[in-house]
């Protein structure tokens, strides 16, 4: 018998092995039922004049329309419960990348949107935007309602006659943003003389006390960790 080894037929090649395909896990939506169902009650009952929603951290912004603000207002307080009322005040979400001081007034750029403007959740179409915020004191859950303004004639519906505590509110803010607030009992001065000229919380209100003294912090600041100090420059 011969020692020789028998051969075999060769075996197939066995396949390559693939390399794993990346899959790209999408992040999760956080799942709120109870506040996507006050966005649905609204948007049943107001149709396109809710303009938009956001639902984070627990919390719930609609922006809505200009000429339905009063009416959603009292809806949510008749119908969803929000009877209790927190606050009311102005924004004017202008970038302000100037914090010297020299600002000077211009008519023209009240007009101008900048496109890379912020106007946070629920977004916004206008520079200018009345906040009001809401509560349910039996679900312990509150609701931010924001609207546009027009930039050339900021003006919106009264709600002092849906919630008492508002006719401050809108009273501040007419005097500090200039905002009409159409339907207010009495629309007068709370902190400013009635001869003032101007809107002291508009990002374009010249600062004349910071044209003199710069922000403290944008002088005198300490280095960060790993950055040199400025040498002072000595005039020659």
């Amino acid at each position: 018998m011969s020692d020789a080894p028998t051969e075999t037929p060769d075996a197939p090649d066995a396949p390559a092995e693939e390399a794993p395909v990346a899959v790209q896990e999408s992040t999760p939506v956080e799942s709120d039922p109870v506040r996507e169902a006050i966005v649905t009650q609204l948007s049943g009952a107001f149709g396109d004049a809710i303009i938009d929603s956001h639902i984070a951290r627990g919390d719930l912004w609609v922006r809505v329309a200009n000429d339905k603000w009063a009416e959603v207002v009292a809806f949510c307080k008749a119908t969803l419960g929000f009877r209790f009322f927190d606050f009311l005040g102005g924004m004017d979400w202008l970038n302000n990348t100037n914090l010297s001081g020299e600002k000077v007034w211009d008519p023209d750029a009240e007009k101008a949107i900048p496109a890379d403007m912020s106007t946070g959740y629920a977004g916004g179409d206008s520079r200018f935007q009345v906040l009001c915020r809401l509560f349910n004191v039996d679900t312990h859950m509150g609701i931010t309602l924001k609207v546009d303004l027009t930039a050339d004639a900021p003006t919106v519906a009264t709600i002092s006659h849906v919630f008492a505590g508002a006719d401050w509110h809108e009273r501040e803010t007419w005097e500090m943003y200039g905002f009409n607030f159409d339907g207010h009992p009495g629309l007068r001065h709370l902190y400013l003389p009635g001869s003032f000229e101007g809107f002291p919380l508009r990002k374009d209100f010249p600062l004349l006390a910071r044209e003199i003294k710069p922000w403290p912090g944008l002088v005198d600041k300490e280095p960060m960790p790993g950055e040199e100090a400025d040498e002072e420059e000595v005039p020659e």
